[in-house]
């Protein structure tokens, strides 16, 4: 019996160390796992690399500023017609019945005749005018002086007479067809038109 017993305690005790090893390998088990558990959760330290000094880059050059292009030439063309009558002055009036000059057209006739001096190759024709009083012949009359006026004043101031022609209209082509003392005003007078050489 005594045999029975301490085989009844041994076997306790083997029961009991099974169980304890039993309980000890989960335990062991359990705190392995733990301490992993706890390991994969807790953050990686951030490894922060210095600042990598940059080097400065010279600042670029300021843009030159564009090129200037030549403008494409505006307004008349030099030597033209057009420039003739916007630069000089085509025309010059006079007073009632008078074929003698004006002070205002004096001025006009001496910016032609620099012009003609600038342009040697152009010739002209001198238009005489007149307004629609008094006869026909006396208006034609009156017109061929006033032609010749400005016609004695360009030769006068250098330009040579065989550059010149002269013309008189009389009262048969007035610029203003009215009748009154404006449009008489207006059609009395002397225009200067190129008629060869110009551009």
């Amino acid at each position: 019996m005594r045999h029975n017993s301490l085989l009844r305690i041994l076997l306790k005790e083997i029961d009991m160390t099974v169980s304890t090893k039993s309980v000890v390998k989960v335990a062991l088990v359990a705190f392995i796992m733990a301490s992993l558990g706890a390991c994969a959760e807790k953050p990686k330290p951030v490894v922060t690399a210095p600042p990598v000094a940059q080097a400065e880059t010279p600042a670029a050059p300021p843009e030159a500023p564009p090129v200037p292009r030549p403008l494409p030439p505006q307004g008349p063309v030099p030597g033209s017609q057009q420039d003739f009558v916007i630069n000089v002055g085509d025309r010059v009036y006079f007073d009632t019945d008078q074929s003698g000059l004006r002070a205002d057209a004096q001025g006009i006739l001496a910016s032609q005749a620099a012009w003609l001096a600038r342009y040697p190759g152009v010739k002209v024709r001198i238009e005489g005018n007149a307004d629609e009083r008094g006869t026909r012949e006396y208006n034609f009359a009156l017109g061929a002086r006033r032609a010749q006026s400005v016609s004695d004043f360009l030769v006068s101031k250098g330009v040579v007479p065989a550059r010149i022609s002269t013309i008189s209209y009389g009262k048969e082509n007035p610029i203003n067809p009215g009748s009154d003392e404006s449009a008489w005003a207006q059609n009395r007078n002397a225009h200067t038109t190129l008629t060869s050489g110009a551009q």
